[in-house]
């Protein structure tokens, strides 16, 4: 069972992506993503599998929720430094963890 200094240990912000490009190297179909989490923890690059939900222009200015605390992973030739965080549909896809509102603060943290 995890207790709530396991929970405590994870740094979940909110950030904004400001950049997508296509990952051809992937093994599933995947984007890398830049995510803007504000001037405390700044732009992070991330991948996610999120290709079958979201086009490149849809997730320009999307709010979203990321662990920035966890070391960087090696994906293919990309450096992963934030795990942003989905759900999977019915089929195992990705569907983003979004704040409701767009009064999120970028870079506020998970509480």
């Amino acid at each position: 069972m995890a207790m709530y200094d396991n929970f405590a240990a994870l740094d979940i912000r909110v950030g904004v992506i400001v950049a997508v490009d296509d990952f051809p190297e992937a093994r599933k179909p995947a984007y890398k993503l830049t995510i803007d989490f504000g001037s405390e923890i700044g732009k992070k690059r991330s991948s996610a599998q999120l290709v079958t939900y979201y086009t490149k222009e849809a997730l320009i200015g999307k709010k979203v929720l990321g662990v920035v605390n966890f070391p960087p992973r090696q994906i293919g030739p990309f450096v992963s430094e934030v795990l942003t965080l989905g759900v999977p549909d019915e089929n195992h896809e990705c569907v983003l963890i979004v704040p409701d509102k767009d009064d999120a603060i970028v870079g506020g943290r998970l509480y």
